[in-house]
């Protein structure tokens, strides 16, 4: 893993031009993993990307459905929340395949660390780090 870019976020407030700046940095990769701790602001910075990217519906962690799809103009974003499943079968079981897959689409993926194993070679991770009740750095790495 090479780190490629640190952000500082100071207070929500400026979530739109972090995720401006980190939808820019991302454009070469169309699979992004976002790491942190419960409540450190996955799924809320995922909303932040899919609206930089022009999703109009709203946004909402698929804890239970394990993922929600999103259309914009250029694209289906594929969001995937794995902190629920058991094993990597359940994954199968969704045909992740072919989600991970899918070169005219972006997944955004909330704890990949229960698919270790399933993780395509190439990918962005967002490492979401907390400093504070709104702070947050966000630190890009590529493999």
């Amino acid at each position: 893993m090479q780190k490629i870019s640190e952000l500082v976020c100071s207070n929500l407030s400026e979530l739109p031009q972090i995720s401006q700046e980190i939808v820019k940095i991302g454009k070469d990769w169309n699979f992004w993993i976002l790491e942190g701790a419960m409540g450190a602001g996955k799924t809320t910075l995922i909303r932040a990307i899919c609206k930089e990217l022009g999703v109009k519906n709203e946004v909402q962690s698929p804890t239970f459905s394990i993922v929600n799809e999103y259309e914009t103009k250029g694209g289906k974003i594929y969001h995937f929340d794995f902190y629920r499943i058991r094993s990597e079968q359940e994954a199968f079981d969704i045909g992740y395949e072919e989600y991970f897959y899918d070169e005219n689409a972006l997944c955004l993926v909330e704890w990949a660390s229960q698919i270790p194993n399933l993780l395509p070679a190439h990918y962005l991770m967002i490492k979401i780090l907390v400093t504070g009740e709104q702070a947050r750095v966000f630190e890009l790495w590529k493999k």
